[in-house]
Parts: C-alpha cells; structure tokens; sequence
C-alpha cells in the first residue's frame, strides 16, 4: 500500500521535489499530494521578468505533461495550508479539508521583504514576486511617468527593467554604495551602473526610501529618499530581498532560524522525523539559502532519502551568479569579495567596452578563490569550475575575455570540479557517463546527469567535455530540433511547409526558444518568399527583423536604405538629408558605402520608410542575416586605372541578390582592376576586374577573425559570374549552419573550397541546375519589406513603443549634441580604484 507525501508549496523547488520523486519511486511506494496558494501550478520564477515582454505564464509554466498525467501526483492549485497538526499528522487547508500525511516537505519559499517605510501601504506600492504581482504593476504602469523600485539587487533591476519596458522612466533606488552590493564589488558595481545607466534607468545608491506620500486623489503620489530627492510618482515596486515562509512553524510547534526559515539539519529534516523543509523557507543548519540552485540540491537530498536511495545530505550552496540583467551579462562566484585573509586582486577593466573583470587569488598568487565579470561573463563557464583549485595558466590570460584569449580549456578542469552547481555534478560523473557510452551529445548528458537542466549557465561546458573525450557533438540546431539547419532547410523544400508551427509539431518538440524561431525564419523567407511580418512569421523574428531595422543601445533604431554600388543621385542625396533633418537623425557614411541614419523612434519608422520610398529608396537589409552590400570603386568610368566597369557590375549584383536570407549576412564587393579599391578580397564573395573578365573570390570576412577571400575562378565573362556566385550563394543558404559565415562553411568541408569548387563549377553533385533556378525564384519573387509594411495595415500596428499606449513614445530615449549632430546621453563611468590595503595588479584599457 503506497504511502501518502504532502508538499506545501508549487514553486520552482516543489515541483522538482515532484519530478525528483517520480523519478526515483519506480516502485510506486509514494502517492504525492501537492498544495500550491497560486492559481498557476510551478512556473519559471527565475525567468519572471519576460512576462512582461511577452511571454505568457503557460511558456514560463514548470510543470511537464508527464506529471499532469502521473496517477500518483495530485496537484491542488489554488490552495494553502492553514495548519499542520503532527500528532495526527494531518494539514488543514484554506479548501476546508484535512489531509493526513506520511511524510510532510515543506517548500512555502519566500515573500518580498517591504521596508518600514511610511506610506508602503499606500494604492499604487507593489511587491514584485508572483505573477499576480506582475499583472498588478503592468496595470498600474503609465508611459512617460516616473517609476520607482527599492532595491538594487538582482529582482530590483529586474523590476526597473520591467517598468522601463512598459514605458517608465525608471528610478533605482538602493541603500548599499553600488548596485548588486552581495555578488559585485566596486569596480564591477561602477561598470553596472554605467551599463543600465545607458538603458535609461537612474540610480541612486547610498540612499534609502524615507516616505511614501499620497497625492490629491488619496493614492501614492510621490516618494522622498533620504538625501532629500524626492520623485512624483504613482508606482512604487519594493524588491529589497525576501523573508522565508515560516508562519506556520509556531503553531505546528517546529523551531525557527535564528533569521527566520524551518531549522533543519543537514538531511534537510526538522525536529520532526516525518517533516522536511526545502528550498528559501529552509533554514540548514540555521543558514537560509535565496538562490534555486541550492533549493534543487535539497529537493535531490530529499527525494534520495524518501525513495530509501540513502540518507543524501545537502552539501552547501555554491552562491555563483550568472545573468543577462537588463541585457547585461553579471558573473560572480567564490570568495568575489576578497575577504580571505591574505586575497589578492587582480582586475581588468576595459571602459571603452564597458567591460570589468576580477579574480581572488590567495596569498602566492597561485590558487583561484573567487571572481567577478560584469559586462562579459563569457569566462564564467570555465573559471567557476576552477575556484580552489591551482591556476592552470597566467591570471592575467584568465581575465581576458574568453572569446580573445582563447581561455583555459576544459581540460585544465580538476575531476572534482563542479561543473554544473543546480545538481552539483561534477566533471568526473559527466566524464564517466561520456566513457560509458550512455550519452552521445548534451541532450544525452543532461538525461543521465540533470547537467544544464537547472540555470542552464554550464551547457557550454558539457559541450566541451564532449569535445575533449572526441565525441563528436550532434549538429542538432537545438533541444526543439534533431536536425540541423541544413537538414531542416531540406524538409522544408520537400515538405513545402510555411510555419513554423507546423514544422515543429511535425518535425520537432516543444514550442521553439530564440535559436530555432530565427533560423526557422529564415529558412522559410528563403524557400518560401513571404514577408518575413507574415501572419505567425512575425513572432519567429528577433528585434531588428520585427521592425525592419537596427536597434541602437539607447533603444532607438538606425535606417539604412539601399544604395546598390554605392551610386547615388543628388536629388536622393537632398531627400536623406531632407528626412534626417525632419526627423532629427544622426547620419553617418558606412565602410560599406551607405548612408546609415540613427536615433530614430519606433513610431517613426514607417513615415521614415514613406518618404524614402517616395523618393525611389528602399530597404538595404542592415538589419538582416542577408545581403548587405556590394560595394565598388568608380571603375572604367572615372579611374585611369580601371580596366572593367565595376559600378554597373556592383548595381547588378546587388539588385539581383537584394532582400536575400540567408544564414549570416552576406557582404560583397568589386573592384575594377588589381589595386581593390573596393576591398573585394575581404569579402563574403568578391570581384575583382582582370583584362580577360572577372576573377572571382569567395569566403572572406572582416569581423572578430579576419579571413581573406580565395579564388574560385578566373577571366569569367559577366554571364559566368553570374552564373557562379548564384551556385555559391545557394549552395551556402542551404547547406551552412545556423549563423556560420562564409569562411566557416567553407573550413567545415573537409576539402575546403576545392570541394566547393567541385559542387558549383564543377557540378560533381548535378546539382547546380536547381541552385540556379532557386536564385531564379528568389530574384522573381523579390519584393522591398519596407514597401510591404506601409501597404498593410496590421503590419503598421506593430510599430509602436508601447502596445498597452501605442500614441506615447518612449520617455526613456534622450540625446545630447555634439559635432553638430545627436547622440545618446552620456553616461560616466567611475574609474575603481584600489582600496587602502588591498594588493591589485590593474590593466586598463580606456577609450
């Protein structure tokens, strides 16, 4: 006869209790009754802030279908416990009923901690936890207005970035010197500040909220801190920490913390043989822990021990923190702080970037304590793992950003190393599972080790480990797809589907994540030929596609329009300038010779569009993984020197290849004799004039690593030319990966561009027939998506700040002047400085 387990609470750490359970009792010895107080079953607390930006709470939902249909789990949304009577071992609910319980976990988390500020009950204050929380501030949010959040940790800037997405100017106001003052130090608190100074949030540290105070309708009307700043305002959001859920303690006569939380021990287990606590209501040994990661360990810890797997303790928290915060990356693990006796520091600090980066090392300079990276944390993946152990390389290489250096490899990684801290798994269980032959790829890895299914920060790592033991990794596009892009681009050619929904119910899983919409999306514009704002193809895109143009970091847009070769007349000339100036735009002449104009709102980019098009422009796709530009010198035309007409050959190729998708952009150029002036060479695919015809090049990029284009062919006629780069370009578009440059997909053969050569001159496929009436679809079909906008209503309405108040523009966005023209406020960064005391070796680099 199966047992009965309660559990108190539905959040993220309930329900992995649940799924632990499942897992574990193949057996069926355990009937598990869940009470959530939420009208929602578990969702992604952690991930709470993209309710605001569009996701809905049925995409942050937790809970799997599996246990939706798991006879053993009953799950009671919508319900609390009142009471817990352990001499009858029974729960009374706010449901009215008693449920008696064999074993009782409590999981009730956490509430928002209010200061004791007068006036915080006031209408117009909210908390910022739940997603009726969330619900409330949205309705209370008016665009233009100031809005204030207290608190400037990691839910405080969460909340002030919510209220600047809903169109608020955002005040932070935290009483520590910096911001994030648990996980960053100065130099990394100054960096911060800086950083979400330049997303239009204002800071106030060192300060403190004195009053609330309301206005002449009895609601919240204004908001004074302590150095006398007092802000007009009509919604306040507190998110100054959290405070375990511990009331019902007292009357079940169970022992608090001495900070609050159900005392337990190491086993997680109360006083109380049949009662545990887990997750932030939890206090372990007396310590309470806020972070998810060690709320899962406990709910592992439980679980072995209720499935009689062993008596698993919980073995501590790692407090790391890694984050994209308001779009800025934030890392910080270890001893961040340099507390320990003898630390040394060492730091890195790029202000042009906006970038901080520090390490702890003990006393010989030989062992990693700690870290922090704001700006970067591109180096977290691996230098976490490395805390306590010996520097495998120069602390100074280690700094750098991974990216740069090339950073340690996962090789250098103790077997004790902890490379996944949600499950505390460490480098020797995932490498046993690689030898082993259980798991092939991550997908593999995460089923036997629960690695990357918590935060998801350490998927790199697996990746990598997998790598180093020689196991080649599945080309997958992601955990929603099998199969890679190229793959996927094939289906959709034979299948002829045109969502992406129908694509992933039949070929995939899940509802897509930011990976596959994308790529989906462009393989769709590329076969398929509709406008990428079509019906659902308008949810797949990221922000420059959906508006059809670049955004800025002050969150305004820049315009670009085609100007195929770089030829331009001077009435078009008059009109750019003519539309820049009405509309107060920055304007700039590109490398790629373009006119690229800046600053311009949301809300204006259709009327931008208008007038451009009226003028004969249209879209130059700077915002689009397609063709960019072909650029050229002046050719036989004007140059002494040239010996082929490289401006008419520049517009031919670019009104041909205009508006076409493909896996990264596509740059080109020609130049019309040996002296490339139009640097074709450092091009994706590049022409360059011979006496004979046109030598062309293929597989050059500029960028993070340079690459020089290499010849595919020489002396072609302008039909031959044609003809190749219209093989190269779509033999590229259905076969690279997702993102994967020119040069990249040619390395990734194993011939390189002889087998390239091979597929589109040589035709060793028999392929290059159908490249070639693919482009001819393309060219045929090619229609300008600024045009397409302005002629459909729906596709207008989406152009606007704020959907909840589409006639406010965006308060947030502000410009100085210099040289004449606008640009973004600026803001200062402090320089960090050493502290009395402190040993720091610092290298700078300022713009």
């Amino acid at each position: 006869m199966s047992k009965t387990l309660v559990i108190i609470g539905h959040g993220m750490v309930g329900n992995r209790l649940v799924e632990e359970i499942r897992e574990r009792d193949s057996a069926e010895n355990w009937r598990i009754v869940v009470l959530g107080e939420e009208p929602y079953a578990a969702y992604d607390r952690v991930g709470l802030s993209s309710y605001m930006t569009g996701s809905t709470a049925e995409e942050l939902s937790l809970l799997s279908s599996g246990t939706l249909e798991d006879r053993r789990v009953e799950l009671r949304t919508g319900v609390g416990a009142t009471d817990i009577d352990r001499a009858t071992r029974t729960v009374s609910t706010t449901a009215g009923e008693t449920l008696r319980y064999d074993a009782l976990v409590l999981a009730t988390g956490s509430r928002p901690f209010v200061p004791p500020v007068p006036g915080s009950d006031l209408e117009g204050c909210h908390v910022y936890r739940t997603l009726a929380d969330l619900d409330g501030i949205r309705s209370a949010a008016v665009p233009g207005s100031d809005g204030v959040v207290v608190g400037g940790g990691l839910l405080g800037l969460e909340a002030a970035d919510a209220l600047r997405a809903l169109g608020m100017r955002a005040h932070v106001v935290e009483v520590a010197p910096r911001l994030m003052p648990v996980q960053v130090d100065e130099g990394g608190g100054a960096v911060l500040a800086r950083l979400v100074g330049d997303l239009g949030l204002e800071v106030h540290t060192g300060v403190a909220t004195s009053g609330a105070h309301a206005g002449v309708d009895g609601e919240l009307g204004s908001v004074t801190l302590t150095d006398g700043t007092e802000i007009a305002t009509k919604l306040l959001v507190f998110s100054a920490g959290i405070r375990p859920r511990d009331e019902l303690a007292e009357p079940a006569g169970l022992p608090r913390g001495g900070r609050g939380g159900f005392l337990v021990d190491g086993n997680c287990r109360t006083e109380d043989p049949r009662v545990w606590a887990i997750g932030e209501c939890a206090a372990v040994r007396g310590q309470c822990h806020g972070l998810v990661a060690p709320g899962y360990r406990m709910a592992a810890a439980v679980a072995d021990q209720l499935t009689e797997r062993g008596h698993a303790e919980f073995q501590g928290a790692d407090g790391a923190t890694k984050l994209k915060l308001v779009g800025v990356d934030v890392a910080s693990f270890g001893d961040a702080h340099g507390t320990s006796e003898g630390a040394l520091e060492v730091v890195y600090a790029n202000n042009a970037e906006g970038t901080y980066a520090k390490l702890v090392l003990d006393d010989d300079a030989s062992t990693l304590l700690g870290g922090v990276l704001v700006g970067d944390a591109s180096a977290y993946d691996t230098l976490r793992p490395l805390t306590g152990t010996a520097l495998p390389a120069p602390p100074e290489q280690l700094l750098l950003p991974a990216a740069r250096s090339g950073g340690p490899s996962t090789g250098v990684l103790p077997g004790e190393a902890t490379v996944c801290s949600c499950h505390n798994v460490r480098k020797t269980d995932i490498a046993a599972v690689i030898a082993s032959g259980a798991a092939e790829d991550v997908t593999g890895l995460k089923s036997c080790t629960k690695a990357g299914t918590g935060c998801g920060s350490c998927v790199p790592m697996l990746k990598s480990l997998l790598d180093e033991a020689g196991v080649a990794t599945s080309d997958a596009l992601c955990e929603h797809f099998a199969q890679s892009r190229s793959e996927l681009f094939e289906i959709v050619r034979a299948t002829g589907i045109t969502t992406f929904s129908r694509l992933v119910a039949e070929y995939g899983t899940g509802r897509g994540c930011d990976i596959c919409k994308p790529a989906v999306a462009s393989i769709l514009a590329s076969s398929v030929n509709s406008h990428i704002l079509d019906e659902e193809q308008a949810g797949l895109q990221d922000t420059n596609d959906r508006f059809l143009a670049n955004m800025q970091r002050n969150g305004t847009y820049s315009v670009v329009p085609r100007v195929p070769g770089g030829e331009i007349t001077p009435d078009k000339l008059i009109t750019l300038g003519q539309v820049a100036t009405e509309f107060g735009l920055y304007t700039k002449i590109t490398g790629g010779q373009r006119i690229d104009m800046f600053g311009a709102r949301v809300e204006h980019l259709p009327e931008i569009w208008r007038r451009l098009v009226e003028a004969g422009f249209e879209s130059g796709h700077a915002y689009g993984k397609a063709l960019r530009t072909v650029k050229s010198c002046v050719g036989t035309d004007w140059c002494r020197y040239g010996v082929q007409d490289s401006v008419t050959m520049a517009i031919r190729l670019e009104m041909r290849y205009r508006g076409l998708r493909a896996p990264h952009k596509i740059k080109a150029g020609v130049s019309g004799c040996a002296r490339e002036c139009a640097e074709a060479r450092s091009k994706d695919f590049g022409v360059i004039a011979t006496e004979r015809g046109w030598n062309l090049y293929v597989g050059g990029n500029g960028g993070f690593e340079p690459r020089h284009a290499e010849l595919l062919a020489s002396d072609l006629t302008d039909e031959e030319l044609i003809r190749l780069i219209d093989r190269f370009l779509m033999f590229y578009i259905r076969t690279a990966e997702r993102l994967q440059r020119t040069a990249g997909w040619i390395e990734s053969f194993d011939n390189g561009l002889e087998h390239v050569r091979e597929v589109v001159v040589e035709d060793s496929l028999g392929i290059v027939a159908e490249l070639e009436a693919a482009m001819a679809r393309h060219t045929a079909s090619y229609t300008d998506e600024w045009r397409a906008v302005l002629d459909d209503s729906e596709k207008l309405s989406r152009f606007v700040s704020f959907v909840n108040a589409p006639d406010s523009p965006d308060p947030t966005i502000s410009f100085t002047e210099e040289r004449g023209q606008i640009r973004p406020e600026p803001i200062d960064l402090p320089t960090p400085v050493a502290q009395p005391g402190q040993d720091r070796v610092t290298e700078e680099v300022s713009a």
